[in-house]
């Protein structure tokens, strides 16, 4: 496989790597599952770079930056076709169900959008398309001794199974666990499958049963809840499109022997394809930097990220380390707002600069069309651009606050339960949320913002027929009832970089 040394100059502060083609693999967290909201009652955790191990050709490394491995593309013959690499990193904690049988809701849509798509003016094209579907769970040693026996986290590998044969993941965590089967069920009544690591669909036809792309995404998409609560949004998605990955690289060594991936021989990754990646999670994003950022998970002695829990009036470990490590603010003021919130490096979470850096490189040396959608907690977008790509004009993030928790931000069934302001606080930091619906309450991910945010580039004269201002990023609400202006936002903004044939 081609490498390219311009990686290490790259990335060498985010992810240190020492040169060119030399094999590093990441330590990451044991293969866990936690509690819904990715907190622990336990008080005595001590261990930390102990409990993370490597993993092998599950696409762990990213040391040396390897160009996408190509493959058959389905295009039609008359040069009016483009390729689409899809990619959804879905939140597989335990208050995602309503989200992702909301999210399944839209897949026709957003297949229906994808076959009908347009380049920049207005006329059709004819899509080659792969939709990989994987989870935000990374793996934690605080979610280790949750997990069901069944139960590894994917770690950015991809999920391609029905989610029928997978509805245990639907049973969540504790003495009385939520089950919402219904996630599944409601939009895959019956399980359809691709033959492949992910869907393929173009004019020649698909690689699921019946040509049924609407249905088999509606059945893959679905991931359950029973995972890691600490969710790697970032991490998951760097991984799943690490070239060096077997679904991305099914001839590197070791994978054909592999006895998950040995059975695929296509990669998901295709040379000149856009690369569009959808976010979709309810809570901070949290991507430990293995093994030392552990330890202020897991070790009583380095806490100074911790909340105090206020049923035992002593500082314990909680979501909260994902934003107190991760986020840094100016404030609050008299009102209780916080300003200025932005990522910082504390030596907990991996540094942003890591995921901007490897996105940039693809839109500036390998020239690849990336855009991405998060749909995370920001309010209601009250309205959009009516052109493509539809982007938000009002609300979400635009009426997005960060200020301190009040009694308003618990749902009703807290209220009733008796959950205080102070236990919101220990579990998730002193920032409220950012939307709030019947279901529960969703905390923004100020780092996945700055990530999807970067994709964002200003008019460049030298490409008149391209839209170069058009936004690659859209952020929609997760506690929003309707998910189809987010798939709309999507495929427009993908719409958008296709210039006029010829």
């Amino acid at each position: 496989m081609k490498r390219f040394c311009s990686f290490s100059a790259i990335l060498a502060a985010s992810i240190g790597a020492a040169s060119c083609g030399e094999d590093r693999t990441d330590a990451t967290g044991t293969a866990t599952a936690a509690d819904s909201t990715g907190s622990t009652t336990m008080t005595s955790l001590t261990t930390a770079a102990d409990e993370t191990s490597s993993s092998d050709g599950g696409g762990i490394k990213l040391d040396s930056l390897a160009e996408t491995t190509g493959g058959p593309s389905g295009c039609a013959t008359d040069g009016g076709c483009v390729e689409i690499d899809l990619l959804f990193v879905i939140d597989n904690s335990g208050t995602m169900g309503e989200e992702q049988l909301n999210l399944a809701k839209n897949f026709p849509l957003l297949i229906q959008q994808l076959e009908a798509l347009t380049d920049a003016a207005g006329q059709p094209v004819y899509p080659s398309v792969n939709v990989m579907v994987t989870t935000s769970d990374f793996g934690h040693p605080l979610c280790t001794q949750f997990e069901k026996p069944d139960y590894e986290p994917r770690r950015g590998a991809p999920v391609y199974e029905g989610c029928n044969a997978r509805i245990n993941r639907f049973t969540g965590l504790g003495n009385n666990p939520l089950v919402i089967n219904e996630a599944c069920t409601t939009n895959c009544p019956a399980d359809l499958a691709p033959s492949d690591q992910f869907i393929h669909f173009d004019v020649n036809g698909s690689n699921v049963p019946l040509d049924n792309v609407a249905q088999a995404l509606s059945c893959i998409g679905p991931q359950g809840i029973d995972g890691c609560g600490y969710e790697a949004q970032l991490e998951s998605m760097l991984q799943a499109i690490n070239p060096e990955a077997c679904w991305n690289d099914p001839t590197r060594e070791g994978c054909s022997e592999d006895p998950e991936w040995g059975q695929f021989n296509k990669p998901f990754l295709r040379d000149g394809a856009v690369l569009a990646i959808a976010l979709v999670t309810d809570e901070a994003e949290c991507s430990v930097e293995a093994p030392g950022g552990f330890t202020y998970f897991t070790n009583p002695e380095n806490n100074q990220y911790w909340e105090v829990n206020p049923n035992g009036d002593q500082p314990q470990v909680s979501s909260a380390v994902c934003w107190n490590a991760g986020v840094s603010c100016s404030g609050p003021d008299a009102t209780g707002a916080y300003t200025d919130c932005v990522s910082t490096d504390n030596g907990v979470l991996h540094p942003t600069d890591r995921y901007i850096s490897y996105l940039n490189y693809l839109v500036q040396e390998q020239e690849k069309d990336v855009v991405m959608l998060g749909i995370f907690g920001v309010p209601e977008v009250t309205a959009h651009n009516p052109m493509p790509p539809f982007e938000p004009t009002a609300g979400g993030i635009y009426a997005l606050q960060n200020r301190v928790w009040t009694e308003a931000d618990l749902t009703p069934a807290e209220v009733d339960d008796g959950v205080t302001v102070e236990e919101k606080i220990w579990e998730f930091g002193n920032i409220a949320p950012g939307c709030l619906n019947e279901n529960g309450s969703a905390i923004f991910p100020t780092r996945a913002q700055e990530v999807c945010e970067s994709l964002n580039v200003p008019d460049d004269p030298a490409t008149p027929n391209l839209d170069e201002s058009a936004p690659r990023c859209c952020i929609e609400s997760i506690c929003d009832d309707d998910f189809s202006p987010a798939i709309k936002c999507l495929t427009g903004a993908i719409s958008s970089l296709i210039p006029p044939a010829g």
